[in-house]
C-alpha cells in the first residue's frame, strides 16, 4: 500500500448477511493485494422497513452508504449494483465491478417443483414486479404476491407453507451458500434477469485517485461491459429499478470471415407489462467497445416495437 493511505480501507455495506459476505468479499480482495481492510455496517432505511421496493424508493438501500461515504465515515461502499439508480454521482465513481456471479433469477418451491410442475394457484412471492410481470406471462394461473425481508426470512416463508414458492437473485444464494434450496435456475429465454443483477459496485469518492487506483485491481472489464449495457437500456427507457425491465449482456466469442476468434457484445432485454398481458422484447450484438451505445441502441428499439406504454402503464 501507498504510505500516504496507512489506516485500513473502511468498507461500508448495510448488515445483512448477503451485504456483509458481498463487502467482505471486497475486503478479502483488498488485503490479499496488499491493502489491509474492513468492514462498516450502516443502517439503511431499507433496513427499518417491510414496504415493497416500489414504495419505499428506487436506491432506498444505497442513500444511506452514499453518505457515509461522501462524510468520509467510510472510504468504498459496496452496491448490489442492480440496486443502484442509473444516474450518475459526480463526486462519486464506480470503481470496480468485480466478476460476476451467476445472474439468473432461482425459483425455490416446496417440494422441489420446477416451475412448470407448480399447480395453478400456487402462491409465489417475489420483491421485484419484473419477475412478477414475466412470471404472470407465462400463463401458468400462479397467484403472485409481493415479498421483502432478508434472503432467510424469504426462503423461511416456503419453508412454512405460507408460500408454495419464491423466486430470488440466485447469485444472492451463491453468495451466502445456500444453492442446494434452488428447485430451478430459470434459464433467461423463461425469465430475463434485472439489469447488473449478479454483479457488485464498488464506489468511492471521484477525487481520491489513490483509491480509485487501488480499486481498479478489482475490476472484470467483460462484468463492466456486461453491466454497462444492461443499465444503459433501463436508463435509455427512463426506468427505475424496480420496472418490470429484464436485461442480460456477456461477452461471447465470434468468427469472422477470415475464421479469426474475436469478442463481441451479446445483449438481449425485455419489457413486460405489469400484469403479464404483454412482454417486449429484443436482441443485438456488437464490439465491447460500445457497450452504452447497444443498450441505447436497443433500448430505442424497444420503444418502437411499443415498450414506453408498458414501462410507463400504472
Amino acid at each position: 500500500m501507498s504510505e500516504t493511505r496507512t489506516a485500513p480501507i473502511r468498507v461500508g455495506t448495510r448488515g445483512s448477511l448477503l451485504a456483509t459476505t458481498q463487502a467482505q468479499t471486497i475486503a478479502d480482495g483488498l488485503t490479499d493485494a496488499g491493502h489491509p481492510a474492513e468492514l462498516v455496517i450502516i443502517k439503511t432505511a431499507g433496513d427499518a422497513s417491510a414496504a415493497p421496493v416500489a414504495e419505499i424508493g428506487v436506491g432506498v438501500f444505497t442513500t444511506a452508504i452514499r453518505v457515509a461515504l461522501r462524510n468520509d465515515e467510510v472510504d468504498v461502499a459496496v452496491h448490489s449494483y442492480k440496486d443502484l439508480p442509473t444516474a450518475p454521482e459526480d463526486d462519486l465513481t464506480i470503481a470496480a465491478v468485480p466478476t460476476r456471479v451467476d445472474p439468473r433469477d432461482a425459483l425455490v418451491s416446496r417440494d422441489g417443483l420446477v416451475l412448470g410442475e407448480l399447480p395453478p394457484g400456487s402462491v409465489v412471492g417475489t420483491s421485484a414486479p419484473r419477475r412478477a410481470a414475466q412470471l404472470k406471462a407465462l400463463g401458468l394461473g400462479l397467484e403472485i404476491r409481493p415479498l421483502r425481508g432478508n434472503l432467510d426470512s424469504r426462503l423461511g416463508k416456503v419453508a412454512s407453507g405460507e408460500l408454495d414458492a419464491v423466486v430470488v437473485a440466485r447469485a444472492g444464494l451463491v453468495r451466502i451458500g445456500r444453492t442446494e434450496v434452488v428447485s430451478e435456475a430459470l434459464d433467461p429465454v423463461v425469465m430475463l434477469p434485472a439489469p447488473a443483477q449478479g454483479a457488485l459496485a464498488v464506489e468511492c469518492r471521484s477525487d481520491d485517485a489513490e483509491l480509485v487506483r487501488i480499486l481498479a485491481e478489482l475490476d472484470d472489464p467483460s462484468t463492466r461491459a456486461a453491466i454497462e449495457a444492461e443499465r444503459s437500456v433501463l436508463a435509455a427507457l427512463e426506468a427505475g429499478c424496480t420496472a418490470p425491465v429484464g436485461a442480460i449482456a456477456e461477452v461471447v466469442e465470434s468468427i469472422d470471415e477470415d475464421g479469426r476468434i474475436f469478442a463481441e457484445l451479446s445483449l438481449r432485454a425485455a419489457v413486460a407489462a405489469e400484469d403479464g398481458s404483454d412482454v417486449i422484447r429484443a436482441s443485438v450484438v456488437g464490439p465491447v467497445d460500445r457497450a452504452v451505445q447497444l443498450g441505447n441502441d436497443l433500448a430505442a428499439e424497444l420503444l418502437e416495437l411499443g415498450a414506453g406504454e408498458l414501462v410507463n402503464s400504472p
